[in-house]
């Protein structure tokens, strides 16, 4: 199974506030049969000890490593917002939610950091229009 679908991808978020970005996230990833629905406690959680927020309108909420146990599969899902979220202070445009089986994570955050390290490629995500397109500015994010 590739960790990113175009199923779990989200073109116009609908989420408020941080908290709902969260929950919309993992609600993805619940409906993908990557993680029980118990895994949303485990990001919020993660969220309270530490912001999520990685700079270029992204941020990149995970369980802590207490809810592993909650994790199915390897899966992101990827919320693009019309307007930008209040993140602790910052502006959020793109909520990509990780669930990561046996360390899996770490491999696929730093894909998606090399992604929005780029000017260019935020640029190309923010005017993306399917989640086709979404996929191919990704990358290699399924290898």
């Amino acid at each position: 199974m590739a960790v990113l679908e175009p199923s779990q991808i989200r073109m116009s978020g609908t989420a408020g506030t941080k908290e709902e970005a969260i929950a919309e996230a993992s609600a993805i990833l619940v409906a993908a049969g990557a993680v029980a629905p118990e895994y949303l406690d485990y990001m919020l959680q993660r969220e309270e000890t530490v912001s999520t927020y990685m700079g270029n309108f992204l941020a990149i909420p995970h369980g802590t490593n207490e809810g592993k146990d909650t994790i199915i599969a390897s899966a992101l899902s990827f919320v693009r917002y019309d307007e930008p979220l209040d993140w602790g202070g910052e502006e959020v445009r793109f909520v990509v939610g990780i669930a990561g089986k046996d360390g899996g994570h770490m491999e696929i955050l730093t894909k998606i950091a090399i992604v929005f390290s780029d000017d260019d490629e935020v640029a190309k995500l923010l005017a993306a229009g399917t989640p086709d397109e979404v996929l191919a500015i990704l990358g290699d994010i399924n290898d």
